[in-house]
């Protein structure tokens, strides 16, 4: 089976086909970095033209790069939510038109399942069942993956996900946008002893993540600063990255402590942090743990996990009817199998 994927849910054109014998056929993105970087982070409106914009062409030059004829295609899958939903009624339209044009199915993904299941799409591949550790723009989470469409939520962000404490502490910092990668490139010019943050609901049990209070303590240690220079910024930042870093490092022993779990998968955007990866590694090593986790550019949104666990779904014999839907908000325990 082949599948074209399409991935719109926010500030990134992805589209990837899937061929479930051969793997993965190709896959091209377009992101709007530059259209929102002057207003200092994404605007719904703007992204959502956009998506209007680059989508049909990026199709056209993907089924060309890989030789490919639209009647070839077998199915569509097309991210159905969570995200911004005026970009994800782009994706959705064009994909379930596309699939009702050459009379295949359709079906609507969800985004985070996307994520989780990117590393499939490397080698090696993990097997299950696994921890996986998301971390995205709007997402912390700790899953417990017992097989394909068998998730359970073991713990989330209960305000500000990483990523997004990342995007608002840049801010605070007077950073550009995107202002994740921006802190952590700042953070590997600062001192690792300069400042040193708490680590946000670590001394309680459980698996829950909070940063917002992490972030309004760079705000506070910022202002107190007699010399706000680039040494002194760039020590907050490095400061500031070490204790989201040790944080999800805590979850992720506290976790693997609690399931018995000898696999960890890291995903989404946050997890292409080289030092996060360096980090989640040595934990793997000192616990005897194999780590897994995609390609960066798999790491942010893209089609190939979207193409991927689309061509999961449509063989399992799912399919979406010709009214479809977006879902800004799509919790993973709705997630079916």
């Amino acid at each position: 089976m082949r599948v074209l994927g399409i991935e719109t849910s926010c500030d990134e054109t992805g589209v990837a086909l899937y061929d479930t014998e051969q793997g993965l056929l190709g896959h091209t993105l377009y992101s709007q970095i530059e259209l929102h970087a002057q207003y200092g982070g994404v605007v719904p409106e703007l992204a959502s033209r956009d998506h209007v914009r680059k989508l049909i062409p990026l199709i056209k030059t993907l089924l060309n790069d890989s030789a490919t004829q639209f009647d070839q295609i077998d199915g569509v899958a097309y991210t159905a939510g969570p995200g911004l939903i005026g970009a994800l009624l782009v994706g959705s339209a064009v994909g379930r038109s596309l699939a009702w044009t050459w009379q295949v199915p359709a079906i609507g993904v969800h985004h985070m399942e996307g994520h989780l299941l990117a590393a499939m799409l490397e080698q090696p591949t993990p097997t299950f069942p696994f921890l996986a550790l998301l971390v995205s723009g709007g997402h912390t989470q700790l899953v417990h993956v017992a097989a394909v469409g068998q998730y359970t939520v073991l713990g989330e962000s209960v305000d500000d996900a990483a990523g997004e404490a990342f995007d608002k502490t840049a801010k605070l910092l007077g950073l550009g946008y995107p202002g994740g990668p921006a802190l952590a490139h700042l953070a590997e010019q600062g001192s690792p002893n300069a400042f040193h943050f708490p680590r946000p609901m670590t001394q309680r049990p459980g698996l829950d993540f909070s940063f917002s209070g992490l972030k309004t303590h760079v705000l506070t240690t910022w202002r107190a600063q007699p010399d706000q220079n680039e040494t002194t910024r760039a020590n907050i930042a490095r400061a500031f990255e070490e204790a989201v870093i040790d944080t999800l490092a805590i979850k992720c022993r506290r976790a693997l402590s609690q399931t018995g779990l000898t696999r960890l998968v890291i995903a989404g955007g946050v997890g292409a942090n080289q030092r996060l990866r360096t980090r989640l590694v040595q934990l793997a090593d000192e616990l005897g743990v194999a780590v897994y986790y995609p390609r960066p550019i798999f790491c942010t949104d893209n089609g190939a996990m979207i193409a991927y666990t689309g061509a999961l779904r449509l063989a399992a014999g799912q399919s979406q009817s010709l009214e479809f839907s977006a879902r800004p908000r799509w919790p993973m325990s709705e997630l079916i199998w």
